[in-house]
C-alpha cells in the first residue's frame, strides 16, 4: 500500500453476498457539496430534552408501579427502576456516541449502515419502522378511555367515542384517529415548533409527577410509610424477583433514542446530542424512583390495585380528588409519547430514500419547514388506520422487538468503529475524474520511491550492493528502512483487524448461545449447560481479547471529530449486548412469529426494490484514507 493508500483495490458496488453487506460513507457536511437534502437545524439542548423526556415517561408509570410492584420486586421496586436505568444507560452511552460521530435522521439505520452493512441497515430501519407504526397507535389507542375519566368517568362524545360495529367484529376508536392526525399536523408545521409543543405537554406531566411525589411524600411522614413496616422485608420475593422487576420497568425507559433521530436538526450536534441523551434518562429514571418509594411506602405491595396502582393510594387516605390531578399526568403523558412515536418514523423513512432503498418520494423536504412532510403524512395515515380499527395492544411485544435490535445493533456498531471501522468507503460516480487524478498522483509518488530503492539497492549490474537492513555498525538507507517498516506495519495491521473483526463476531454469537441456553429452561440439563459453557467462554476470550488488543487509530478521523466517546470498550458495549439479547430472547415465541412475517415482508422489499435501487448500486470503493483528498480535488475542479 503506497503512502496514500492503495488505489488498484478501487472497485464499484458490488454484486451477491458482498452487495449485501457494503457500507456506506458518514453523512455529513459533504452532503452539502454533494447537493444532499438538508433539514432545519432548530433544536438546543432544551428542545432534545424536551423530545426525550416526552418520548420516554408515558403513562405507563402510572401503572407499571403497582404490576411489577405486586408480582416481582414488592419495596424494592426502586432498586428495580435503577438497575433498569443504568442497563439503559449502557445503550445511551452507545448512541451518545454515535449520534455525535454520525450526525444524521437515520439513527440506528444509519450508525448499521455506516458500520455493519446494508442488508442489516435495511432490516433494522424496517423494524423501527414497525416500531413506531405500532407504538403511536398503542399509545393513541390508550388516550381516549383517560379522556373520559378525566370528564368524570362518562362517555366520550358520540362522534368521537368509541364504537363497536357488529359486522366487523371490531370496535372502532375515532378520538385516537383523530389525535394522530392532530400530532401529525403538529410535526408538519416544523420541528421546532412541534418540540416546543411536545415540551409543554411534557411539562404537564412532570408537574402531575412531581405532586405524586410532593403530596405522596406528606402522606408518607404523617402516617409512617405502611409499605415500609412488613415482615417479609424488603426484598419479599428475593433478589431474582428485583432482577425480574427490572428486566420488566426496563421498557419504561425505551423512547430516549428518538433523541438521535433528530441528529440532523440539531444545531450543535457534537455537544447537544449527548447532552440531551444523558439529560432525558437521568430525569427520567430519577422521576420513576421518586415515584416509585413514595408509593410503595403509602400502601403494602400486596394491596396495590394492579390497573390504577397511584390513585388507589391516594384514595385509601382520603385524597379522592387526586385522581384528576393523576389523570391529567396519563393524559398529558400519553401525548407526549404519540408525539415521540410519530416524530423519528418520517426521517427513518426519508434517510432510507435517501439511500435508494426506498422511492424517493420520502425524501422530499418542504421548502418552507424544511421538513419532510410527505413521509409525515404517510406516517399519519399509517398510524391513525391502526389505531381506528384494531386492537393494538396484542402487537406491543413488536415494538419492544425493533427498540432491542436497534439497541443491540448500536452496541455492535460502536465495537467496530473502535476496532474495525471501515478502511473503504464508496463515493459517486461523479467523483470518478477526482479519483483518477489522486490515484494518478499516488501512482507517480510510488514509482519515485522505487526507482530510488532499485538505485540505492542495485549497481551497474543489477548486482545487490547493499542490504535491506543492514549488519550491526553499519548504516542503512532512510527509504529503504522506512519501506520495509511500513509493510511490515501493514501486514500486522490486517492481522489486527482480521483477529478483531472474528472476535466481534464471536462474541456475539457466544452472547446468543449463552442466553438462549439460560432462557429456555425446558432444554435438558446437558445440552443446555453445555451450550451455556460454549456461550460463556466465547463471551469471555472476546472480551479479554479485545481488551487486550489495541483499538483502530482510524477511529479518530471516524466521522466527525469532537463529541462523546463511549467509556470502558470493550466491557460496556458487550454488556449491552448481552442485556438486550436476553431481553429480545425472552419476549415469547408469539412476538417473534408476528415480527418474523413483518421481517420476512422486508427481506422481499428489499430484494425487489431496496437492492436494486441502492444509492452504491455504482458507486467506487476508495481508501477511508483519501477521501478528503479526493473531495478537496473535487472542489479544485469546481473552482
Amino acid at each position: 500500500m503506497g503512502v496514500g493508500g492503495d488505489f488498484d483495490s478501487q472497485k464499484r458496488g458490488s454484486r451477491g453476498f458482498k452487495g449485501l453487506m457494503r457500507r456506506k460513507l458518514v453523512d455529513s457536511a459533504r452532503k452539502e457539496v454533494d447537493g444532499g437534502h438538508k433539514l432545519a437545524k432548530e433544536l438546543s439542548v432544551t428542545h432534545l430534552i424536551a423530545i426525550g423526556v416526552g418520548s420516554t415517561i408515558g403513562a405507563g408509570v402510572y401503572i407499571l408501579v403497582g404490576t411489577v410492584a405486586r408480582e416481582h420486586s414488592g419495596p424494592a421496586l426502586t432498586i428495580s427502576f435503577l438497575i433498569a436505568g443504568i442497563a439503559a444507560a449502557l445503550s445511551a452511552f452507545c448512541y451518545a456516541e454515535l449520534s455525535s460521530r454520525c450526525p444524521s435522521a437515520g439513527s440506528a439505520y444509519h450508525y448499521s449502515y455506516i458500520c455493519v452493512g446494508e442488508s442489516v441497515a435495511w432490516l433494522i430501519g424496517w423494524a423501527l419502522i414497525l416500531e413506531y407504526t405500532v407504538g403511536g397507535s398503542a399509545v393513541a389507542r390508550g388516550i381516549s378511555p383517560n379522556l373520559a375519566l378525566l370528564f368524570g368517568g362518562g362517555d366520550l362524545p358520540a362522534f368521537i367515542a368509541r364504537q363497536y360495529i357488529p359486522a366487523l367484529d371490531i370496535v372502532v376508536d375515532p378520538c385516537a384517529a383523530i389525535l394522530v392526525f392532530i400530532v401529525t399536523g403538529l410535526l408538519c408545521v416544523g420541528i421546532k415548533e412541534s418540540t416546543v409543543a411536545q415540551a409543554i405537554v411534557t411539562t404537564g406531566n412532570v408537574c402531575a409527577m412531581m405532586f405524586v411525589v410532593i403530596a405522596g411524600g406528606y402522606l408518607g411522614f404523617k402516617t409512617g410509610w405502611a409499605g415500609y413496616e412488613l415482615p417479609t422485608g424488603y426484598f419479599p420475593f428475593g433478589v431474582d424477583g428485583m432482577l425480574a422487576g427490572s428486566a420488566t420497568v426496563f421498557f419504561a425507559y425505551i423512547g430516549f433514542d428518538s433523541v438521535a433521530s433528530t441528529a440532523e436538526e440539531v444545531k450543535n450536534p457534537q455537544r447537544d446530542l449527548p447532552l440531551g441523551i444523558g439529560a432525558a434518562l437521568s430525569i427520567s429514571c430519577i422521576l420513576y424512583m421518586l415515584v416509585s418509594v413514595v408509593i410503595v411506602g403509602l400502601v403494602p405491595y400486596y394491596s396495590m390495585d394492579p390497573d390504577t396502582p397511584i390513585s388507589t393510594a391516594f384514595a385509601s387516605h382520603g385524597m379522592k380528588w387526586a385522581a384528576y390531578i393523576i389523570t391529567i399526568g396519563a393524559v398529558t403523558a400519553l401525548c407526549s409519547t404519540l408525539m415521540g412515536s410519530l416524530l423519528p418514523q418520517p426521517r427513518i423513512l426519508m434517510a432510507m430514500a435517501r439511500d435508494g432503498l426506498l422511492p424517493s418520494f420520502f425524501s422530499d423536504l418542504n421548502r418552507r419547514t424544511q421538513v419532510p412532510v410527505k413521509a409525515t403524512i404517510v406516517t399519519g395515515i399509517g398510524a391513525a388506520t391502526l389505531a381506528f380499527f384494531m386492537d393494538v395492544s396484542q402487537l406491543a411485544g413488536m415494538v419492544s422487538v425493533g427498540t432491542l435490535l436497534a439497541f443491540t445493533m448500536v452496541a455492535c456498531s460502536v465495537l467496530i468503529l473502535r476496532y474495525v471501522p471501515p478502511d473503504e468507503v464508496p463515493l459517486t460516480p461523479s467523483h470518478q475524474e477526482s479519483i483518477d487524478t489522486v490515484s494518478l498522483q499516488h501512482s507517480s509518488s510510488n514509482q519515485k520511491i522505487d526507482e530510488e530503492n532499485s538505485k540505492v539497492c542495485a549497481g551497474p549490474s543489477n548486482e545487490i550492493t547493499r542490504p535491506l537492513i543492514a549488519k550491526e555498525g553499519a548504516s542503512a538507507d532512510p527509504v529503504v528502512v522506512k519501506n520495509v517498516v511500513l509493510d511490515r506495519y501493514i501486514i500486522d495491521e490486517n492481522m489486527r483487524r482480521k483477529i478483531a473483526g472474528w472476535t466481534i463476531m464471536l462474541t456475539c454469537v457466544g452472547v446468543v448461545l449463552l442466553t438462549s441456553a439460560a432462557s429456555y429452561v425446558n432444554l435438558p440439563s446437558f445440552p443446555r449447560y453445555m451450550f451455556c459453557g460454549i456461550g460463556g467462554a466465547l463471551l469471555l476470550s472476546g472480551l479479554i481479547v479485545l481488551t487486550c488488543i489495541d483499538q483502530d487509530d482510524a477511529r479518530h478521523n471516524f466521522g466527525h471529530s469532537g463529541g462523546f466517546i463511549c467509556p470502558f470498550v470493550p466491557l460496556l458495549p458487550i454488556a449491552c449486548i448481552l442485556i438486550n439479547v436476553y431481553l429480545l430472547v425472552n419476549l415469547g415465541s408469539a412476538t417473534w412469529t408476528r415480527v418474523s412475517i413483518w421481517l420476512g415482508i422486508g427481506v422481499l422489499v428489499y430484494g425487489f426494490y431496496g437492492r436494486r435501487h441502492s444509492s452504491l448500486q455504482n458507486a467506487v470503493y476508495v481508501p477511508a484514507a483519501d477521501v478528503d483528498e479526493i473531495y478537496g480535488s473535487s472542489s479544485d475542479c469546481l473552482a
